[in-house]
């Protein structure tokens, strides 16, 4: 593998680009700011360190590619270049007047200063969730919990979306019910800022919403979090509500999503814990309930981000299916639903005449024993009609932090969690080399314990590329605190950096572009076997002379 070397002016530029932009020492609940000088650093770096590498080749090619793009791009790229072109705004309204003829809908665009019919306020930050079962999570949510609130409009509404950011690192949204433009009016939001678009929900149906900063690590944020859901309400009728001629008794919002207890496992798919609606078997401690022979209407959602869902009720035979919730998209009958990440279903049924518990899974098993899996019960004395939504469980900040007091377990993405899930990986003297790897905006392990003369090498394996003005998938290895103080260049795809820890003592270190992302090195003296069997043998022969003194004592002892 080939390493770079880099002069000690530069790493010294690392470190004060470090200093001067407020990056301190983590903790569960705060997290630093981003480093807004990284991007020009690492555009630098590449033109005096990379320009002949074939990483940089390829990275000035696109960034050429992309600086002439219109509006979003250009803008969100002017700040590395200063001949970015200017662009007007360019008359659409022949696309306009064509697509009002045709028998489909039109897109959702509308000018950005028109009068909505609803506005919603998300607010996206980093901070705990509860999951139940004793587990505390630390990772980034929506309107402080995970997943975000269900938000419910109607088909043709203009809807107006507001995003906050009330965290430490820059965040954006992405709205699938909008058919047009979300990236360029709501992407890579500032710590403490918020930005707005306006839409028209042309096409109805049950569609996601998620955190979306741009080039900025898009899916890290939604592995480690930030998701909710959106229903375009449709304005013909289902068929079942047609055929019953009332709408449902009992209409659930139901998502599905994955929880990861580092990087490592998010890009790999190999999810902690799998939950509805936010909590560990939610529906098995609180069961759902509904009189028998009622009309049920469930809008599906599977988040993912990562695993398949085949959705299935024991003891149900769907009347009707719809995909992504179109009331056009319609199948009769089945037993499931199968849906990836982002697939959507409304499915309707009618509660046989029959008292008892209904079994609601995912068939994909694996994601039912980590949590994926719910109760409806047929009551006749049930409370309908009634809706259940998609929100996660709600808790205040106090709450949360009782929570983490009493937790048995608390599982982050990107820093070390308890040590029942995040062990430290011990190396003895007789290492000299060790390895971390960054993946998934994290360390991977994130803690480490080894003797001091040890070399840590990390070495990025995160793929990535230059979008929307932003270099996503860089990162670097920058102390907080320790005994010493090292920090590493800009680490571009399968680049490594070693550093040699000589001074015992704990290091905590993060990445500059991605300070949220957390390792520990603890360096200290360990005694081993070889140690104690040194210090043992030149003893044997006074224990021999001992024992050969006291059979010598008895003896005499005896003769007397």
């Amino acid at each position: 593998m080939k390493q770079r070397n880099y002069s000690k002016n530069y790493i010294s530029l690392s470190i004060l680009v470090f200093v001067f932009t407020g990056l301190i020492s983590t903790t569960l609940f705060e997290t630093a700011q981003a480093c807004p000088a990284c991007n020009a650093l690492y555009k630098k770096q590449i033109e005096e360190d990379l320009s002949e590498t074939l990483i940089g080749k390829e990275l000035m090619a696109a960034m050429e590619a992309q600086k002439n793009l219109p509006l979003d791009y250009a803008e969100a790229t002017r700040h590395l270049f200063t001949d970015v072109a200017q662009f007007d705004d360019p008359d659409f309204i022949e696309i306009i007047e064509r697509d009002a003829s045709l028998s489909i809908p039109a897109t959702g665009y509308v000018d950005q200063d028109v009068e909505p019919d609803v506005s919603y306020t998300i607010t996206l930050d980093e901070g705990l969730a509860y999951l139940g079962n004793g587990v505390v999570y630390d990772g980034f949510r929506t309107n402080g919990k995970v997943p975000g609130p269900t938000i419910r409009v109607q088909q043709g509404d203009i809807v107006e979306m507001i995003v906050e950011n009330r965290g430490n690192i820059p965040h954006g949204a992405s709205i699938h019910a909008a058919y047009t433009q979300t990236s360029k009016y709501l992407g890579e939001i500032p710590p403490g800022e918020s930005k707005s678009v306006k839409f028209r929900a042309t096409y109805p149906g049950v569609f996601m919403y998620h955190c979306a900063p741009g080039g900025h690590a898009i899916p890290m944020h939604v592995l480690f979090g930030q998701y909710g859901m959106m229903v375009v309400e449709p304005n013909q009728q289902y068929k079942l509500e047609e055929e019953l001629g009332h709408g449902p008794d009992l209409e659930l919002f139901l998502l599905q999503h994955e929880w990861y207890a580092s990087g490592k496992d998010a890009v790999e798919g190999n999810a902690r814990y799998v939950t509805f609606n936010g909590e560990i078997f939610k529906y098995v401690k609180d069961p759902i309930t509904a009189k028998p022979g009622d009309y049920v209407r469930i809008n599906f959602l599977n988040v993912g981000p990562n695993l398949l869902s085949t959705f299935h009720l024991v003891g149900i035979i769907w009347d009707y299916v719809y995909w992504q919730g179109h009331p056009e998209a319609v199948l009769p009958g089945g037993q499931t639903v199968t849906a990836g990440p982002s697939d959507s279903w409304v499915i309707e049924f009618r509660v046989p005449p029959d008292e008892g518990a209904y079994t609601m899974l995912s068939h994909a098993v694996g994601s039912t024993s980590k949590g994926a899996i719910g109760l409806l019960v047929a009551d006749r004395n049930a409370d309908t009609p009634k809706t259940v939504t998609a929100d996660g469980p709600e808790y205040s900040e106090d709450e949360l932090a009782e929570l983490l007091e009493d937790a048995n377990r608390v599982m982050s993405p990107f820093r070390a969690g308890s040590p029942d899930i995040d062990p430290p990986v011990s190396y003895g003297p007789d290492t000299d080399e060790v390895t971390v790897r960054i993946i998934g905006n994290s360390y991977y392990p994130k803690t480490i314990d080894i003797t001091p003369g040890t070399t840590v090498t990390w070495i990025n394996e995160d793929v990535f590329s230059f979008l929307a003005g932003e270099f996503s998938g860089i990162h670097n290895v920058v102390t907080t605190s320790g005994p010493e103080s090292f920090g590493s260049p800009m680490l571009a795809h399968a680049e490594s950096w070693s550093y040699t820890f000589e001074e015992e003592g704990e290091y905590t270190y993060i990445c500059t572009p991605h300070p949220y992302m957390e390792g520990v090195v603890n360096v200290r003296e360990v005694e081993t076997e070889r140690d104690i069997a040194g210090i043992m043998w030149p003893m044997i022969p006074a224990l021999l002379a001992l024992v050969v003194a006291v059979a010598a004592w008895r003896r005499n002892g005896n003769g007397e």
